[in-house]
């Protein structure tokens, strides 16, 4: 199935279809409250040595996260769309999409292009460096 990156257009095989569905699963079960909150269900999904630089342009790590995540107030849900998948190296993916912030009345807003890479140890994907960049506002489909 031909996919649109950067203006290059490329086959994505089967296996890159599967890997595709399987790591979109991934990180949208990041977006999700209920796995926000729960400190063991996050050490399975980030690595050991997981960063991010956030929209915001702080940078995070691990013990970050699994301090100030599970505690995370505020209203609305995290929304996405347009996921894409790299393939650099054997065992090793990146995550292109976009997301917003949708407030409870359905107003999006804080949207962010973001890339997430992925590893695979032992047969489990685990996310190791996410980015979030601020950009114009979009429409989620």
């Amino acid at each position: 199935m031909p996919r649109e990156l950067s203006g290059i257009t490329r086959m994505i095989a089967g296996s890159d279809v599967i890997l595709l569905t399987k790591l979109t699963a991934l990180e949208r079960e990041l977006h999700d409250p209920s796995v926000r909150r729960d400190v063991h269900r996050l050490r399975e999904l980030l690595h050991p040595s997981f960063v991010e630089i956030g929209r915001s342009g702080y940078r995070i790590d691990l013990a970050d996260v699994l301090r100030d995540l599970p505690t995370e107030g505020g209203n609305g849900s995290i929304t996405a769309d347009g996921f894409e998948l790299l393939r650099p190296a054997e065992g090793v993916a990146i995550l292109l999409y976009r997301s917003a912030h949708r407030s409870p009345s359905g107003v999006d807003s804080r949207h962010a292009m973001r890339s997430s890479t992925w590893v695979c140890e032992g047969g489990e994907w685990r996310m190791v460096y996410h980015q979030g960049t601020p950009a114009e506002a979009f429409d989620i489909v």
